[in-house]
């Protein structure tokens, strides 16, 4: 399924990028001649069949080469790793700002959901959950950045990570803009998965045979809670990287979502179709990455895959 998925994300992209626009024109001045515009198209290779341009293209994802870029002729590959010095960093770094928010906040929320705090915490993560991420940022650049003058209101250190102390603060206020949002959401599912977990049966007959609340918790209630978990930190990661392309362009840092901005306004195919397969390819691997996980650490979804072979073996 992983590998239908992404074939069907590299034929349903390539075809519909070739219906919306047409790269010739991006690269050739106003009144061309037909002949200068057939230069430019043969120059690009599309003015083949778009079979023959699909068969090529395909061949090169054989290879891992994501082709050249249309307007500066450089290697899309070596772009998007050059970029994800950027967007990795910034993805990673909400996400895990976003985990230490949301399980506190989401598990409190459960376990107190009849006080008047654990009222306000749920509300919150409904309000954070609401808000659109790039108005978040432009709400923190207003307050942090341009009043108080506490971080810098956009940018990327030119030489990158050679000096870390400032990249990271270059990145603080990106980071917790996306982490404000996407720790909203995976608070309301944690808070979920832990009303669940304190709703069962079995907690109530461990703590009958004496076990305290934290004990009972631990020991039986974190390895059935965090089964479900598991897949909505992969959707959550994944949702934080998109929104980490997102809110590179209020920022103006350097990243894929620049990339893919300035790729889409020039219509270069290679580096749309790399940065969008890159991305399907990130959230396909995560999505399958969790299917494992909950598998292994949950012995019923093991038995339930082996019981449905045997059924099968013998039918």
């Amino acid at each position: 399924m992983l590998l239908l998925a992404f074939a069907l994300a590299v034929v349903i992209l390539f075809v519909v990028l070739r219906v919306l626009g047409n790269p010739v024109f991006a690269l050739i001045s106003v009144g061309a001649t037909d002949a200068e515009i057939q230069a430019a198209a043969a120059r690009l290779g599309v003015d083949r069949p778009i079979w023959v341009q699909f068969a090529d293209y395909v061949g090169q994802l054989a290879t891992l080469d994501l082709g050249q870029s249309f307007t500066n002729r450089l290697s899309v590959g070596d772009e998007i790793l050059r970029r994800l010095n950027v967007t990795l960093p910034l993805t990673l770094l909400s996400f895990a700002l976003s985990m230490i928010i949301a399980v506190p906040v989401g598990f409190v929320a459960a376990w107190k959901s009849r006080t008047w705090y654990g009222t306000t915490f749920s509300a919150l993560s409904q309000l954070g959950g609401a808000v659109p991420v790039f108005w978040v940022g432009i709400l923190l650049v207003g307050v942090l950045a341009l009043n108080w003058r506490l971080f810098p209101a956009g940018g990327f250190p030119r030489r990158d990570w050679e000096d870390p102390a400032a990249a990271l603060f270059a990145l603080t206020l990106p980071v917790v803009t996306i982490a404000i949002v996407a720790g909203s959401d995976l608070a309301r599912y944690v808070r979920s998965a832990t009303l669940d977990v304190l709703g069962q049966q079995y907690l109530r007959a461990a703590r009958a045979t004496g076990q305290s609340f934290s004990t009972a918790l631990w020991r039986h209630g974190v390895r059935n809670g965090v089964v479900p978990v598991i897949s909505i930190l992969a959707i959550q990661l994944s949702t934080t990287f998109v929104g980490a392309v997102i809110i590179e362009r209020v920022f103006a840092l350097p990243g894929l979502g620049d990339m893919l901005l300035v790729a889409i306004r020039e219509q270069d195919f290679p580096s749309v179709q790399g940065v969008i397969l890159f991305s399907t390819a990130l959230v396909l691997l995560l999505g399958f990455v969790a299917d494992v996980a909950q598998r292994l650490i949950d012995p019923r979804l093991r038995g339930t895959l082996s019981g449905n072979r045997r059924t099968k073996a013998i039918a």
